[in-house]
C-alpha cells in the first residue's frame, strides 16, 4: 500500500478499471496508493498491512458484516459508499454499542470508470470521518466484464457495548411503547425514483445517515428502559416489527395516524403501487421502550437532529399469534403481515 511506488499516474478522469487492478501487482498497488488511500486515509491504512491492530476499551465487543449491491450506485442523498458506512455503523449501534472501526472489501467490474470509483471512495471516506469511525483495513478484487454490476462493497464493523446494557427482542414486555425516529420510506423511494427515471415536483432524497449519536443520546437518557432497537432497512418497518414479534413472543399494535410519512413519499408510493410500511429506510430506527420512560426517551430523540420527527407509533400487546396489527386512519384495523415477495430489489 506504499504511496512511494514509482509509476505513471492513474487517469482518474477518463481511465477505467482493468483486471490488472485486482492482480496483486504494480497496477493494484497504484490503485490503492492513488485512489483508495487518499480517500480513506488514516493512520492504520498508511501502515500498509493486511490487517489493522487497535486497542479497545473494556466491555462486550460487537461485530457485524454486510454486503451492498444497491442499484443505481448513485442516488439522491447518497451512494453505495456512504450507504455502506452508514448501514454498518447502524447495525453496530442498534445494540447500544459505540462503533469503533470498519473494514471494506470492494468487488469491481472490469471497465468500471475510475472517476466513479474515486467518487465512491471519497464518499465513503467522508462518511466515515463525519461519523468518527475509520475504515482501517480492506481488500480489492476485480472480476471480468459482465460478472458484476459496477461495484459491490462488503463492510465489517466492530464496536463496544457499555457495561450493563443488553438489548434483545426477548426483553420486550406487554405494555411497552414503540418509538420511531422519523419518517419512513425516504430511502426506498429515492432509489426507486432514480432507477425508474421518475421526476417529482419535490425532491425526494435518501435518509441514509449514521445513527450512533442518536442511539448514544437515548442510552444516556434511560439505559434500563430500552428493550431493543432495530434499523428498518430491507422490508421496511413492517418486516422489522414482524421479526421482533416472532422473537419476543408478543404482538404489536400500531396507530396509522402516528406514523410519520412525508407527503411526497406517500404520493410517490401511491404512484408506484408501494406501501411505505414495506419500503426500506437507511437512517431511521425503531425502539421498544418501557412505558414509564417512553416520554423521556422520545424527548431525547426529538432533541437530536436525526430524531426531530420521532413519534410514538404503537405498543407491545399480548398476542399468542404474534401479529402486527394497525388501527387505520379510518378507525378500522388491518394486519401488517410479512412481505410475501421482494418489493424493491437491490435497495441497499
Amino acid at each position: 500500500m506504499s504511496s512511494r511506488i514509482k509509476h505513471r499516474k492513474l487517469d482518474l478522469k477518463d481511465g477505467r478499471v482493468d483486471l490488472a487492478h485486482g492482480s496483486g501487482g504494480r497496477a493494484m498497488a497504484h490503485l490503492i496508493a492513488e485512489l483508495f488511500q487518499p480517500s480513506l486515509d488514516n493512520d492504520w491504512l498508511r501502515r500498509g498491512n493486511d490487517q489493522a491492530a487497535f486497542d479497545v476499551a473494556g466491555g462486550r465487543m460487537v461485530i457485524t458484516t454486510d454486503g451492498y449491491v444497491v442499484s443505481p450506485l448513485f442516488f439522491p442523498g447518497g451512494d453505495i459508499g456512504s450507504l455502506a458506512v452508514h448501514g454498518t455503523i447502524n447495525d453496530i449501534a442498534m445494540s447500544g454499542a459505540k462503533p469503533l472501526y470498519l473494514s471494506a472489501a470492494f468487488i469491481i467490474e472490469e471497465g468500471f470508470p475510475l472517476s466513479d470509483l474515486q467518487r465512491i471512495a471519497d464518499s465513503m471516506g467522508a462518511a466515515s470521518r463525519a461519523a468518527g469511525v475509520p475504515v482501517v483495513t480492506g481488500d480489492t478484487k476485480v472480476v471480468e466484464r459482465g460478472k458484476a454490476d459496477g461495484v459491490f462493497i462488503t463492510t465489517t464493523g466492530v464496536g463496544v457495548v457499555p457495561a450493563g446494557l443488553d438489548l434483545s427482542a426477548q426483553q420486550a414486555q406487554v405494555g411497552d411503547k414503540v418509538l420511531l425516529s422519523g419518517t419512513i420510506g425516504d430511502h426506498g423511494v429515492a432509489v426507486m425514483s432514480q432507477r425508474q427515471n421518475l421526476a417529482f415536483e419535490t425532491s425526494i432524497v435518501s435518509d441514509s445517515a449514521a445513527l450512533h449519536g442518536l442511539v448514544a443520546a437515548m442510552v444516556a437518557t434511560a439505559p434500563q428502559a430500552l428493550r431493543v432497537m432495530r434499523d428498518p432497512t430491507r422490508g421496511g418497518l413492517a418486516a422489522t416489527l414482524n421479526e421482533l414479534a416472532q422473537q419476543s413472543g408478543a404482538g404489536f399494535r400500531l396507530d396509522e395516524q402516528q406514523l410519520p410519512v412525508r407527503p411526497e413519499v406517500a404520493a410517490a408510493c401511491e404512484l408506484l403501487g408501494l406501501d411505505p410500511l414495506y419500503v426500506a429506510n437507511e437512517g431511521k430506527l425503531v425502539a421498544v421502550v418501557a412505558a414509564d420512560a417512553a416520554d423521556s426517551v422520545l424527548a431525547a430523540m426529538r432533541a437530536h437532529p436525526l430524531g426531530r420527527d420521532a413519534a410514538l407509533i404503537g405498543e407491545v400487546v399480548e398476542d399468542d399469534h404474534r401479529f402486527v396489527q394497525m388501527t387505520t386512519s379510518f378507525g378500522g384495523g388491518r394486519i401488517v403481515d410479512w412481505l410475501s415477495g421482494e418489493q424493491l430489489p437491490r435497495i441497499c
